[in-house]
């Protein structure tokens, strides 16, 4: 079987970061309302942002929280703000920032948070979002979008330009091999059955999404697949499709308490569902280990592998 560690360092696909910024960058050169905030200089899509747009481009330093506040002051004139950084570092080191001048006032600004999960290992707990899920879907109104690969970060940062709205979107710092083409994905049900399945369904986003699909795809596992790819709002259908099933295994890069898993427990529980939850996460823990993401996988409850050979 191929290897299926190998495919996400293949440098055959575009990284997530570069496909969101350039449909920025390309929306932004016939659009003088959309602006780009970053406390970031170090991806070839951000210089040349900087050094074709200069005036829609705003370096903020090291200062994030000052950056959600300028971006919700943007807003409030009428642009379209985009807000660009390390994930740790735009959403739990901006959280009061965020809740007052962004959540509370119904900014129309796109949180983009880049690494989520464990992508920044091996720099340790100052560097991983295990929680972002839990923390920033209390939020009323936001909107949190996680792609799988090119095409789905595309067509998400398409949508985020075209329409208004307060969104988080999760970006993997890793180069993801294809799952979908340009026409398979409708995010206004905000997930997609990739696979049908019989009396089990797994559930994931991103990363782990995409390695999940290429373990079922040349494998003898015939679950059902599911990605949620938008964590918050959850659309009817998805119960739906989740009611036709026995069993939902939810597998995130997160700590259980809150994520996902925890969110689908809450739509099993709301709508009165007989489903059996089986939550896949990370300990609750935070890392100093070193030994790079996948490491941190095996050693501490996400082999992919693993955890399909035990459903």
């Amino acid at each position: 079987m191929r290897n299926y560690l190998d495919l996400t360092r293949s440098n055959k696909y575009p990284f997530m970061r570069d496909v969101f910024i350039d449909e920025i960058f390309n929306a932004a050169l016939n659009d003088k309302n959309i602006y780009f905030l970053t406390p970031d200089m170090g991806a070839p899509s951000l210089d040349k942002f900087r050094e074709k747009i200069p005036n829609q481009f705003i370096h903020c330093g090291i200062s994030e929280q000052h950056m959600i506040t300028m971006a919700a002051g943007l807003s409030l004139t009428g642009k379209k703000v985009f807000c660009y950084a390390m994930a740790p570092f735009i959403t739990s080191r901006c959280y009061e920032q965020i809740k007052c001048s962004i959540a509370a006032m119904n900014q129309n600004v796109n949180l983009i948070g880049i690494g989520v999960g464990l992508g920044y290992a091996d720099a340790g707990p100052t560097h991983y979002t295990t929680e972002d899920i839990a923390t920033m879907r209390v939020f009323p109104n936001i909107e949190i979008l996680t792609p799988s690969d090119e095409f789905s970060t595309s067509k998400i940062a398409k949508y985020c330009i075209k329409e208004n709205g307060f969104r988080f979107i999760r970006l993997d710092r890793d180069a993801l091999p294809h799952i979908y083409n340009d026409t398979e994905i409708n995010l206004s049900e905000g997930f997609k059955e990739i696979y049908k399945g019989d009396k089990t369904c797994v559930i994931s986003s991103g990363y782990l999404l995409n390695q999940i699909y290429y373990l079922m795809k040349e494998s003898k596992y015939e679950f059902g697949l599911i990605d949620l790819f938008r964590a918050k709002p959850i659309d009817k259908k998805l119960v739906n499709v989740m009611g036709k099933y026995e069993q939902i295994v939810s597998i995130e890069e997160q700590w259980k308490e809150g994520g996902m898993g925890s969110k689908i427990l809450e739509i099993i529980s709301d709508n009165n569902l007989n489903i059996k939850v089986i939550r896949k996460g990370l300990d609750e823990i935070f890392y100093f280990q070193n030994g790079g993401r996948d490491f941190l996988h095996k050693n501490h409850g996400l082999d992919i592998q693993e955890i399909l050979d035990s459903i």
